[in-house]
């Protein structure tokens, strides 16, 4: 009898190992134990066609099926022991949620999708911590990141890769590093100088690695620059000024001074030529102006500024605008005054005060409205009207429909903007890039604005808490199509029916997906571009 029992064992371990053989050839399968049942699988493989093994008493006998048994079709739920780009699986959102927890990964709704953007993150945790950097999350990989010594995201001293370049070239940006060849992608000695004056400049612990607190620095709007600034008094100031005023941006006459008027103009040069608005004279803008291309100074519908609201007050000392519509912001209603006064002058009648516009402006002998005449009805309109009818301009989406409370708000299709923002669904998202192939978030929100006439500067996820523009959403239930929705460390664009196109991290590409509870968890405010 004991012999018997031993060869019916013997015939169990056999069945097992050949079993095992057929799936040898395959690194992502392994063995199973089922703690609710000695019932054994193979995971990987050709999972619908896996079959457990029957389960046996010591004594060779069958025993029955419970109802708790695992089976092929719940093993088909296991994670791969090995997770690479293209796989797609649940446990791909814990990972994800944690690369962005430790800053690997920008911010965003944690997908089942392992993209470029994820096996991206996956290097560098890699790379800072001296695995393999094959962007593959193996075994050891997920261990130490979801291990209480998993480390922020840093880089330092030797370091290489893109993200490095992209720091390196704010640094420039900034004025910490001095050439535009030291973005190199490598973190090497003048990097290192580079990052520890910029700790120093502004009181943070002075150690040379990007860190948490430095990274989220370098983009932030109280990030103190090692640059040309307010205050100072040089030949470069004076170089920029005749420049500026070359281009209309400046109407002071150039004296070297940085004042508030040069700190003025710069920052409308930099948002009209998509640059960092900032109000420095970084190395990127002081290029920008020496480009003979350097686009011109002009005001325009969706514009807000000083020189708006300086414009407005002129229009307004002629008489082709009322007091009440002195806002600073550029809408329907500014424009049509504009032609009016421009048909008045004798100048060309576009609505868009460029340089020849603002001069006659600015001047004593520019003509006054004449007071019997309806040409210009939206000038007595009361501030806060709606815009019914409108200009004949071509760009109507990007008019003033009116000044609600919290900020004004534009006319016209909110249609035009999820239209062009579908155009892009499935470009890849990559981390800076603005379009027009791929973009981020933030860029993918200015792409998007730009292209139906809403001269929107670049800002970052962080800078649209508060734009200073548009009518503010505080509620999340309140969100329409064509809102800006603004999460913790994300942005999209409301396309209606509860949904969002997006440029996502973690789905690598741009997407439209529904506003999930995530978004309502993560919400901080919305903003109305169109009435």
């Amino acid at each position: 009898m004991r012999d018997m029992k031993k060869n019916r064992l013997l015939i169990f371990n056999m069945m097992l190992l050949s079993l095992l053989a057929t799936g040898c050839g395959q690194t992502t399968e392994r063995i199973r134990e089922d703690t609710a049942s000695p019932s054994i699988v193979i995971e990987g493989g050709n999972l619908e066609e896996a079959q457990p093994i029957a389960r046996m008493d010591m004594d060779g006998a069958v025993l029955p099926v419970l109802p708790d048994v695992t089976t092929a079709a719940d093993n088909a739920e296991l994670a791969p022991a090995y997770l690479r780009k293209g796989d797609q699986h649940a446990v791909v959102k814990q990972l994800q949620q944690r690369l962005m927890d430790l800053g690997y990964m920008d911010n965003d709704e944690p997908t089942t999708f392992y993209g470029d953007a994820t096996s991206v993150a996956v290097r560098h945790f890699q790379r800072q911590n001296e695995l393999n950097q094959d962007g593959v999350c193996g075994t050891e990989t997920w261990d130490l990141l979801f291990s209480d010594s998993a480390p922020y995201y840093a880089v330092s001293k030797d370091t290489e890769g893109d993200d490095v370049a992209r720091i390196q070239q704010r640094l420039y940006e900034l004025g910490y590093l001095a050439e535009a060849s030291d973005v190199t992608g490598y973190f090497g000695d003048s990097t290192e100088e580079a990052v520890k004056k910029l700790q120093n400049v502004n009181a943070l612990s002075v150690d040379g690695t990007v860190g948490k607190e430095t990274v989220n620095l370098l983009y932030s709007d109280e990030v103190k620059p090692n640059l040309i600034a307010f205050g100072e008094e040089s030949e470069v100031v004076l170089k920029c000024q005749q420049r500026l005023k070359e281009l209309g941006y400046l109407r002071d006459e150039p004296d070297g001074k940085f004042g508030n008027a040069t700190q003025v103009a710069i920052r409308e040069f930099q948002s009209r030529n998509d640059l960092v608005v900032d109000g420095y004279l970084g190395p990127s803008t002081r290029l920008a102006l020496d480009d003979p291309n350097a686009i011109g100074f002009g005001l325009r519908v969706g514009d807000t500024s000083e020189s708006v609201r300086l414009a407005q007050e002129r229009l307004s000392h002629y008489g082709y605008l009322v007091a009440g519509n002195v806002t600073g912001y550029y809408g329907d209603i500014t424009e049509e005054a504009v032609i009016a006064f421009q048909r008045q002058n004798g100048l060309v009648a576009d609505g868009m005060v460029g340089i020849q516009t603002m001069a006659k402006l600015e001047s004593d002998d520019a003509k006054s409205k004449p007071r019997n005449t309806s040409s210009t009805r939206a000038t007595t309109r009361r501030a806060g009207s709606s815009n019914s009818g409108g200009s004949s301009s071509t760009r109507a989406t990007t008019r003033a429909a009116s000044v609600g409370s919290g900020g004004a708000t534009v006319s016209g299709s909110a249609q035009a903007l999820i239209n062009v923002a579908s155009s892009k669904l499935g470009c890849p998202y990559v981390w800076g890039a603005k379009g027009p192939n791929s973009f981020d978030c933030s860029g993918f929100v200015y792409w998007c604005l730009n292209q139906v006439g809403v001269r929107q500067s670049y800002l970052t996820s962080s800078g649209w808490r508060n734009p200073g523009r548009y009518q503010r959403v505080s509620s999340f239930d309140s969100i329409q199509a064509g809102d800006i929705v603004v999460v913790s460390g994300h942005v999209g664009i409301a396309a209606g029916g509860g949904t969002v196109i997006d440029a996502s991290s973690s789905n690598g590409r741009v997407v439209h997906r529904s506003l999930s509870s995530w978004w309502r968890n993560n919400f901080i405010v919305a903003w109305r571009i169109f009435g």
